[in-house]
């Protein structure tokens, strides 16, 4: 069934050891809505502004990405990302940063949107997300991303959040400076007895865990020699596990696993190539075929 996920799109630099890339599609709903369409039918919710390169739209479109909630701001500009990974291809600096469209992003779903089952709030204000989760009542799972600046920033509208949502992703350093706990196994408790059913934890290039009141457990990464350029992976991750969610119409505890592992193997293919450039190269087959290969590595 539709998936909604309401985010940023975003137009990035990218530097990387070995190469740049200018003016890239990027923004954490572009990659969840493109690794969430293997699955299932996306719409998608942000805004771009004029300089919002059309073939762009048309991408999305080409993926079942319902663009009906993407608004173009006469006279704004698209928010813009630049960052530089260093060798070791896991940390990254970020040299510049312009929200423009983003700086006033405060999304009115489309009628049809707001009826939606399942309900993706990409990384954005916590205010922003309270207000996106009031349009859509009636859905039964929502999930929300969130980072270290609204954790420093805007704590009590991330607490008022986490008592309403049934999921949080979120990454390592994140869940550590949210519960000040080094350890991630009383960390991921910590967060998920703020308010969430389940959390789950992102640890790049050390795979995942998962916590809720009856399971804790971690799935890997999946071994990819060919890390290119690794934007985006964490959103591609959570859009293989609410695009596998929304596919299979539940959330029961099989279920939540088998969608980690599809968000993992959706990551694992993103890091390959720029941009979604590597994405574009694959379909569904691709991932199931990678899916027997991981389901092969963690049998013994």
């Amino acid at each position: 069934m539709p998936l909604v996920v309401v985010g940023s799109v975003a137009l990035d630099t990218v530097h990387t050891p070995t190469e740049t890339r200018e003016n890239v599609l990027g923004g954490s709903a572009s990659y969840f809505a493109y690794a969430a369409s293997y699955f299932t039918p996306v719409r998608l919710v942000s805004a771009v502004g004029d300089d919002w390169p059309a073939e762009f739209t048309e991408l999305f479109r080409s993926r079942n990405i319902d663009t009906a909630g993407l608004r173009v701001v006469p006279g704004a500009k698209t928010f813009r990302w630049t960052g530089k990974y260093l060798p070791n291809m896991n940390d990254r600096q970020t040299l510049d940063v312009q929200l423009n469209v983003f700086n006033q992003f405060d999304p009115v779903l489309p009628e049809e949107f707001t009826r939606c089952q399942f309900l993706f709030l990409a990384n954005g204000p916590p205010a922003i997300q309270l207000r996106v989760l009031e349009q859509c009542p009636g859905a039964r799972l929502t999930v929300a991303d969130t980072m270290d600046l609204y954790i420093n920033h805007a704590r009590d509208d991330l607490a008022a959040l986490l008592k309403r949502i049934d999921g949080l992703v979120l990454n390592d350093s994140e869940a550590k400076l949210l519960t000040g706990d080094e350890n991630l196994v009383r960390a991921g408790h910590a967060v998920r007895e703020m308010g969430p059913r389940f959390v789950v934890i992102k640890k790049g290039e050390h795979g995942a865990m998962f916590f809720s009141k009856h399971e804790t457990y971690v799935l890997p990464a999946y071994p990819t020699p060919n890390v290119v350029d690794p934007t985006g992976a964490g959103d591609s991750f959570g859009g293989g596990m609410m695009g596998y969610l929304a596919e299979q119409g539940d959330f029961e505890p099989k279920t939540l696993k088998e969608a980690m592992a599809y968000g993992t193997l959706a990551a694992s293919f993103t890091v390959e190539d720029f941009s979604l450039d590597r994405l574009k190269q694959i379909e569904r087959e691709d991932l199931d075929r990678r899916m027997q290969e991981y389901r092969r590595m963690l049998s013994f």
